[in-house]
């Protein structure tokens, strides 16, 4: 029986990991720790509501007493962080916090690991810290190539300054220690459960809303899209049987400007739910400060060495997604009230 610490566990990808882990694994246990800021969400594990396998802790990354005290409890062989802040816009607004979650939240995961599995004669046998970061510390391509996790890390934003430092916190924990890690890093995540301030969601939302779709600059930004599941099928396989001290990129191989997202979102819900939803709505707003114009990874390595591939294309991926959220609304709905409504509708001037 292995037993995972899950940080930000009740998060977009956290959950749809905690949910995946516990479908395949009857011989896990899963200390779930997340501090439920606005983005973190208990609804998305009703599924695993009373498995005796998996552990739910409210806290937060930073409490060093709190994480002691779970690794001395629960004899913790891997740690997954998730716990992440990672809206850039906020990150823009708000720095401050994502260099304390991200950067020194990461430093406390790692000191406490380090302090409950490090022997005089080496390392616990069998334990592994993984990190799980972003393609987008590797900073902005230009209209041809792909990250390579040789690429040279160059983040523009706080949002990805704060997962590049943590990743060199982890690296500094593998070459001084010899600390047993791993790290991934993937291109964007959607599926279901993910918090409507992000791309896909936010405009599944306000389509159903006929609010505004606001869209930056002209458009043309490009992202490699990768489906949730695939991705967490990933992370199980590097922390199975990745390489110590390795970076494992993860990508979709589903390259789309943002504005083609759009109107596939408005055209899915335009002819199977509201046909007085159309491009009309699109609204081009300001440029993101520092915005990235384009993110692409190749997965060659993780597909060489562990034998993963995206098996979800974006055509299926996208058509899954949106009928989700179609099926949830309730869902949204809860997690966009009270509090979190004032700055979602501040910040899309909604």
């Amino acid at each position: 029986m292995k037993t995972y610490l899950v940080t930000g566990g009740a998060g977009f990808i956290g959950s749809n990991f905690v949910l995946y882990m516990l479908k395949k694994y009857t011989d896990i246990t899963i200390i779930n720790l997340d501090k439920l800021t606005y983005a973190g969400n208990l609804e998305n594990l009703k599924e695993v509501q009373g498995n005796p396998n998996h552990i739910f802790v409210q806290g937060d990354i930073c409490d060093k007493d709190l994480v002691t005290t779970l690794f001395e409890k629960y004899d913790i062989d891997y740690v997954v962080n998730f716990a992440a802040e990672s809206h850039v816009d906020r990150s823009i607004k708000e720095p401050e916090i994502f260099a304390q979650t991200n950067v020194l939240g990461t430093v406390n995961l790692l000191n406490c690991a380090k302090n409950a599995w490090e022997r005089e004669s080496g390392w616990k046998e069998g334990v592994r810290y993984h990190q799980v970061s972003t393609d987008e510390v590797y900073g902005s391509l230009g209209e041809t190539g792909y990250f390579m996790e040789t690429t040279p890390l160059d983040p523009h934003s706080p949002y990805s300054s704060s997962k590049a430092g943590a990743d060199f916190m982890v690296k500094a924990y593998s070459d001084t220690y010899n600390m047993p890690v791993t790290i991934t890093r993937c291109s964007n995540n959607y599926g279901p459960y993910h918090f409507p301030e992000k791309l896909i969601p936010l405009l599944i939302n306000n389509c159903l809303n006929h609010k505004d779709l606001p869209v930056y600059g002209d458009g043309l930004n490009i992202r490699d899209w990768l489906y949730v599941e695939d991705h967490c099928k990933a992370i199980d396989m590097v922390i199975r049987n990745g390489r110590i001290g390795e970076v494992y990129n993860v990508g979709g191989h589903n390259e789309r400007t943002n504005i083609q997202i759009v109107k596939t979102v408005i055209a899915y819900i335009h002819d199977n739910v509201d046909n007085t939803v159309t491009e009309d709505l699109i609204k081009y707003v300001e440029d993101r400060k520092g915005h990235d114009r384009r993110y692409g990874i190749a997965p060659d390595k993780i597909k060489e060495d562990l034998g993963w591939y995206p098996e979800t294309t974006f055509e299926v991926g996208i058509i899954k997604t949106i009928q989700w959220y179609l099926d949830n609304r309730q869902w949204i709905e809860n997690v966009t009230s009270g509090d979190y409504k004032h700055y979602y509708a501040k910040m899309y001037n909604n």
